[in-house]
Parts: C-alpha cells; sequence; structure tokens
C-alpha cells in the first residue's frame, strides 16, 4: 500500500520520500514472496466495484512500466452451496462468471465435493507480488520519488514533511493504538506442479468466508493457505510456519487439488492486520494519512487504495 501510494503521489508531482524500516524485498510483513491472487469475486458488488478500480490501477501500472505485473489463469471458488459464493456480487455488477459442474472443475484441477457448488470467474488469476512491488516503487522513483531503506519511523512528529502516509501495517497499533486492529502470523505452502498454471482457488465456509486458498507459484507451481487460521503475533518478534497448520493446508490439498504432488516443499509465514469487519482504514487525522489494515486481503487492490491515499495526502 505504501508503494502504491508512493507511485500515485509522485504521478501527481508530489515531492515523496518513502521510508522501509528493513531492506526491500524484505519477508518480515504482508506483501512478501512471488504470488498473491488477485479476483473480482466478492460476495459484496461494493468490493467487486473496488477490486475493478483496483484491475483498472494494475492496467495502468503495467502500461507506464512495461512490465507484466498480472497472469490471470481463472479463479475457481468452493463452497458447500452456490448461495455463499460470490455469483450475486458478480451479478450486480455485471461480470463474468459461471457455474461448473464437477467434472468441468475437475478438468481445471479442482476437486469438489459432492453436492458442492463451483464457481468459475476466467478473470481470476495472481499479482506477481515480488514484481508489482518492485513496479510500484521503480515507476515513484522515475518521478522523483526517492526510497530510503532500513529507515524505521518510530516517531511520525519527528519526519519533515507535510503528510505523512502510514502504511504499516502489522506495526501500525503502535502508532494509532485505537484502532480496532488484531495482529495474525498465518503460515503457507508450497507444493510441486508441472502442469500448465492451474486457476486460483476458494473454498468459502458456511458464511462466505475464506476457509483454504491456493493460487499458482512460478516456481513451484502451487501455494495454498489457510485463511486467517493463524495466533496473535508481535511483528517485531520472528517466528516459522507453524506445522500443524501446514499439515492441514496439505490435507486440503490432497483433497481440493489432485493433480498436485500433497507433499509440501517449504512453507513461509506472513502477517495479517485484520479489523473487526476486514474492512481496510483510509483515513486522515491531521498530517496523518493511515492505509491499513489489508486484513488479509488486500494485496489485489493495492492501486485503488494507493490513489484513494493519494487523494487522502493532497486534500
Amino acid at each position: 500500500m505504501g508503494a502504491a501510494a508512493a507511485w500515485q503521489l509522485a504521478r501527481r508531482g508530489a515531492d515523496v520520500v518513502v521510508h522501509e524500516q528493513f531492506e526491500l524485498g524484505h519477508a518480515r510483513g504482508s506483501s512478501h514472496g512471488r504470488s498473491r491472487i488477485v479476483r473480482l469475486s466478492y460476495p459484496d458488488p461494493r468490493w467487486v466495484r473496488f477490486a475493478e478500480e483496483a484491475r483498472a490501477g494494475w492496467a495502468e501500472l503495467e502500461e507506464e512500466t512495461g512490465r507484466t505485473v498480472l497472469e490471470l489463469h481463472g479463479l475457481v471458488e468452493v463452497a458447500n452451496t452456490p448461495e455463499v459464493t460470490s455469483a450475486a456480487g458478480l451479478a450486480a455488477v455485471g461480470v463474468e462468471h459461471r457455474f461448473l459442474s464437477p467434472e468441468e472443475a475437475r478438468v481445471r484441477g479442482v476437486a469438489v465435493p459432492e453436492g458442492w457448488a463451483a464457481l468459475f470467474e476466467p478473470t481470476g488469476g495472481i499479482a506477481r507480488a515480488e514484481l508489482a512491488l518492485a513496479a510500484f516503487l521503480d515507476a515513484a522513483r522515475a518521478r522523483g520519488a526517492r526510497v530510503e531503506e532500513r529507515s524505521r519511523a518510530d516517531d511520525l512528529d519527528a519526519l519533515d514533511a507535510d503528510v505523512v502516509v502510514v502504511t504499516a501495517g502489522a506495526w501500525l497499533g503502535r502508532f494509532f493504538p485505537d484502532l480496532p486492529l488484531k495482529v495474525t502470523r498465518e503460515s503457507v505452502a508450497y507444493f510441486r506442479y508441472e502442469g500448465p498454471p492451474l486457476p486460483s482457488v476458494v473454498e468459502l465456509n458456511e458464511h462466505s468466508a475464506h476457509a483454504f486458498f491456493a493460487l499458482h507459484d512460478p516456481v513451484h507451481g502451487l501455494k495454498a493457505g489457510a485463511h486467517h487460521a493463524g495466533a496473535e503475533a508481535d511483528p517485531d518478534e520472528l517466528a516459522v510456519p507453524d506445522p500443524e497448520l501446514v499439515a492441514r493446508i496439505a490435507r486440503w490439498v490432497s483433497e481440493r487439488l489432485p493433480l498436485v504432488d500433497p507433499s509440501p516443499l517449504g512453507a513461509e509465514t506472513c502477517l495479517y492486520t485484520t479489523t473487526p469487519d476486514e474492512c481496510f482504514i483510509l483515513e486522515r487525522r491531521g498530517r496523518l494519512v493511515v492505509g491499513s489494515a489489508c486484513s488479509g486481503h488486500g494485496f489485489k487492490f493495492a492501486p485503488a487504495v494507493g490513489s484513494r491515499l493519494a487523494d487522502l495526502a493532497l486534500a
């Protein structure tokens, strides 16, 4: 979100300095790794429209940088009943989608339990996360922005700036203790799959919330995780993936993705910073603009969030 905001502010002629507390490309936060799911599929039409806004922003970034950031292999949403899928939200906005038969889902590499629904969104896929972060920052630098690595800002008042955009992720509560934030350390695992890229997969529970997810990984073939399953964590502490979670993820992969070798090749962690309603916090407080939390599903929205943070900063 900070990199996207820097790009948008630089495009509008602002004098931008980015402070990164670690080195670029670090794995301590929420945005590292090779891929993140992109989709328009949300049960609420407001989120669908927000995702469409972000999709237009990704296209602008790709055109400006000449880099391919999105790879759209489709998305299959799996649920125990059609009513909890994103079909209504997509239909309300006019986004292409359709339900797959169990045979059609299996052709795409997804095993659907008997009686369950499989919703296909052809424009889903992945964002190449590390490439996207580099594209945002390179595009911002090309317009004069400066990026300072290992530049931790513990005192926002000490920063010499007219406006400070705070996209601190899991560290946001250190600056704004009044915000209702929960920080968890999530585990994801990688699996061997050597065929053409599989669609992204999202399994929903009875409340239309994500239970598990899988997506293409450019190196191993598949990345998978359990959504909002990790324990609360201190972002300043280092930790390893939860072996019990990795085992749960592997069992799910063996059940839902029969073309994939279910033996994990490796695992890593990332931080979720979640609000009670899983919405983002985008607001201005004096000279401070707050840009968080991603609530475990924010990466796909980065261009749109960056634009809105720039609007707040320049208002």
